[in-house]
């Protein structure tokens, strides 16, 4: 494993995930329920930063590794996943919902493992509905974290529900393109 700039960032966001979902087991006493909304957000965007800048440090340091390839969808996965976790015990996203999203990112994490050890790996690629999943999720989440009105005006709970569920929606279409991508490798029954 290299120890390099980009992969300590791609590190610090997996640290942050427990962080996120430990603000709301603090005691009220010490966070209002105002104020674990507000801390777990801002923890949320600045893991969701590192995301960006963990790829800038490899591509700009020359430090691209196959290590740094592997953890970074990791890292992504883990944090929205806790995210969803913690969204679902509180109320904020509905089971169905939480369910689709991280069944859908078990699968095609093991499609694209699959994939690779047959020498197909390029058949599954990220492409662009998987990253308009994604962007929703990454606006979704926050607004769902942070759930109070914003500004007094912006119902962050209905904007965030439309859009998780928009991505939801997109989460099973980008599955079912993936899963089409791969078909003629699927392995004959018998």
């Amino acid at each position: 494993m290299p120890l390099n700039w980009p992969n300590l960032v791609t590190w610090l966001r997996i640290v942050l995930i427990p962080l996120i979902v430990g603000v709301f087991y603090l005691p009220d006493t010490w966070l209002s329920p105002e104020a674990k909304n507000m801390t777990a957000t801002a923890i949320f965007v600045f893991a969701a930063v590192t995301d960006w800048l963990d790829g800038y440090l490899a591509r700009t340091l020359d430090q691209m590794s196959a290590f740094g390839a592997f953890l970074d969808p990791v890292a992504d996965k883990l944090i929205v996943v806790g995210a969803l976790i913690i969204l679902l015990q509180l109320g904020r996203v509905d089971a169905v919902i939480a369910l689709i999203i991280i069944g859908r990112e078990l699968a095609i994490s093991a499609l694209r493992e699959w994939m690779a050890r047959v020498g197909r790996a390029r058949s599954v690629a990220v492409a662009f509905v998987g990253k308009v999943k994604t962007t929703l999720q990454m606006i979704a989440i926050p607004l769902l974290l942070f759930h109070d009105p914003l500004f007094g005006v912006l119902d962050c709970q209905w904007l965030g529900t439309l859009l998780i569920n928009i991505s939801a929606i997109l989460t099973v279409i980008s599955m079912v393109y993936y899963l089409r991508r791969a078909m003629p490798d699927a392995p004959t029954p018998g």
